[in-house]
């Protein structure tokens, strides 16, 4: 249900995401050059979503063209407030993953979601990018170098889209739900899982769509829409699988995982960092180590006060 909640609220943004992308890269360079670059991530989703995805950027593209100066900033901005609606629902599955109550007011929340979605175009933008300079690699050596080149090319595209990906669930689990932030080597394996998973179920969705289901015989006209709904619930479940991975793992750990000095168990500011699946045993012995640590401390205190205060004497 909250993947489901979260592809609802996807799907709505997803004009909006793709405006401010363009736009974004407007700013910095030729529109049209957005299209043509993402080929490479086009290619891998289901044919009907590819078609869509192009769609949507031709008529983008052509409408940013004669938009300048502050009426494009104002488009921008608006675009960007429309893609909030994803990271707002993100933010509140992600709370229920992590066990959390919203206590943060409406414009903390909208703050939280405008860094993330301007986090999640500026990760697409820099992906774009990446992919553009590798195609422009593999086209100049390809004479030179021979399909060795092509090949490393290609693989050195996917992996930096894989490293952007993992990055862009790596930030929407430190600073979307409403806890005290976890470290980032708390955050690397859920945010490896939901890239193998979200990679998997798009290649796997892909074949399904286009080899065993009839989409377009059961719903006719609507079977775009149909299939980029089942495609952004796949990929929404695949990142909530991940949060729970990460979630789970603070909860079977003795350490502290949240940022700043270690604490104590109940001061860590997140209900699974302050909750420890460990038999009585084994906690009464943490609070024992913990009692040990406090004392050892306070006698450290105790003599520095002494010494200093001797020294005031002298």
């Amino acid at each position: 249900l909250l993947a489901a909640g979260v592809a609802f609220f996807a799907f709505l943004a997803f004009v909006p995401l793709i405006a401010a992308v363009v736009l974004s890269y407007g700013l910095l360079g030729d529109p049209a050059d957005v299209s043509r670059h993402m080929e490479t991530v086009i290619l891998l989703v289901p044919a009907d979503i590819a078609t869509l995805i192009r769609d949507q950027l031709l008529a983008i593209v052509t409408t940013s063209g004669r938009v300048a100066g502050l009426g494009l900033l104002a488009a921008l901005l608006i675009s960007v407030y429309g893609a909030m609606r994803a990271s707002t629902a993100m933010i509140q599955a992600l709370n229920v993953i992590y066990e959390e109550h919203e206590s943060r007011n409406i414009f903390r929340v909208m703050q939280v979601s405008a860094t993330i979605t301007l986090g999640m175009i500026l990760l697409a933008i820099v992906g774009i990018v990446a992919a553009s300079l590798f195609t422009y690699i593999e086209f100049v050596l390809t004479g030179y170098l021979g399909s060795a080149v092509v090949a490393l090319a290609q693989g050195l595209t996917w992996l930096i889209a894989g490293t952007i990906v993992s990055v862009a669930f790596g930030i929407i689990y430190r600073f979307a739900p409403d806890r005290r932030r976890a470290k980032w080597r708390w955050l690397s394996l859920g945010s490896l899982v939901a890239m193998l998973l979200w990679v998997a179920a798009t290649l796997g969705f892909s074949v399904y769509v286009a080899y065993v289901s009839n989409y377009n015989a059961t719903y006719g006209s609507l079977s775009t829409v149909v299939v980029f709904l089942m495609w952004l619930f796949l990929s929404s479940y695949a990142v909530l699988i991940g949060a729970e991975i990460n979630a789970e793992t603070e909860r079977q750990t003795i350490q502290d995982s949240t940022v700043g000095p270690d604490r104590r168990i109940g001061e860590r500011g997140a209900v699974m960092a302050d909750t420890i699946a460990l038999d009585e045993a084994t906690k009464t012995v943490l609070e024992k180590q913990h009692r040990r640590r406090a004392e050892r401390a306070s006698r450290r205190a105790s003599r520095i006060a002494r010494k200093l205060a001797e020294q005031d004497k002298i």
